[in-house]
């Protein structure tokens, strides 16, 4: 009896080192599998530009087995809160934002630092000191001076060999968000880039179309009905508004019969290439989409495994320990091939 007790206990002593074994191998497998979630809140997904950057995301949460949660702020500030909060109390690895307006980073950095949620912001760029609060919110975009640049020198080189008649260049101006970092520099820097290569510029006019193709439509239509054939060119924040005026320049027979009108733009969209090719957008400048979602995505991963991100880990120069900022490039039908 004594004996048999004494293999009884063996075996359950060998059993229990068995299921003991079998539950750590399950643990670490398990731990292995364990997803990325980076959960990411646009401003607004009917935009161009940034269905591309939503694209990229998606393709490179594929490749790489990452779940990508993004959800719509629809352009409230108040929708954009709620989808933070309940991306936060998901626990996502890493919050992705492109923000409704600037001064919301504050308040989003907060909430990010509290659950211990990397940020990075895209696009939207929040101030410095916003950013300055916490060393794990980062912000991925391009410099809006050299987009705004390079729209005037597109511009300069269409005048120089087309002069406007009375010597003095009129020009509207479609804009953005009145508070987009972005908007603002490209409304200063293309102005600023003509008058620098010595041309006489006068704007007659100017409105915020809040980068929407049909908004643009209707102030086009509205400074056409005000100004008639005075105008010499149109200056747009980015595509979908340049491709908005040159709607309404067509349904004012524009582009067609030796009548045109050069019109400018930001982003180089499908959309936009296609106008450059049929030759009603005289230029736009490549607001390289697919290289920032990929800085987006590998800034993320990074941060996601706790590391100190660099050019060596994350592909992207991290300038001041907080920004990444991907080239713009001037495009127009010579070198459209370069937009691709």
């Amino acid at each position: 009896m004594k004996a048999c007790l004494k293999v009884f206990f063996i075996l359950m002593m060998v059993f229990s080192l068995f299921l003991t074994g079998c539950s750590k191998v399950d643990n670490s497998s398990l731990s292995a599998q364990k997803k990325l979630v980076l959960g990411v809140v646009v401003g607004n997904l009917d935009d161009t530009w940034k269905t591309s950057v939503r694209n990229e995301l998606y393709k490179l949460g594929e490749e790489s087995g990452t779940e990508i949660d993004i959800w719509a702020s629809n352009s409230s500030t108040a929708t954009e809160a709620q989808k933070i909060d309940a991306l936060l109390n998901r626990k996502v690895d890493v919050l992705l934002v492109n923000l409704v307006e600037a001064k919301s980073a504050a308040s989003i950095i907060d909430k990010a630092q509290k659950s211990n949620t990397p940020v990075i912001f895209f696009n939207t760029e929040p101030s410095l000191d916003d950013l300055k609060k916490w060393d794990k919110a980062y912000y991925v975009g391009a410099l809006g001076e050299k987009s705004g640049t390079m729209q005037g020198q597109i511009l300069v080189n269409y005048f120089k060999n087309h002069p406007a008649s009375n010597g003095t260049i009129r020009y509207v101006m479609l804009k953005g968000p009145a508070d987009h970092k972005d908007a603002i520099s490209r409304t200063k820097y293309s102005i600023q880039a003509m008058e620098d290569a010595g041309l006489k510029v006068d704007k007659l006019a100017d409105d915020t179309a809040n980068w929407d193709r049909e908004q643009a439509h209707q102030k086009m239509d509205a400074f056409l009905a005000a100004l008639g054939d005075n105008i010499d060119c149109v200056i747009a924040n980015n595509d979908d508004m340049a491709l908005g005026a040159i709607d309404s320049l067509k349904s004012k027979g524009y582009f067609n019969g030796g009548k045109y009108m050069p019109v400018v733009g930001v982003d180089a969209t499908s959309g936009a290439l296609n106008a450059l090719n049929d030759g009603t957008l005289l230029g736009t400048v490549l607001n390289d989409a697919i290289n920032q979602g990929k800085a987006v995505f590998n800034l993320a991963k990074v941060l996601a495994k706790k590391e100190s991100p660099n050019a060596n880990n994350c592909g992207f120069q991290i300038t001041d320990n907080k920004y990444i900022w991907v080239d713009y490039k001037l495009i127009t039908k010579e070198n459209i091939k370069d937009a691709n």
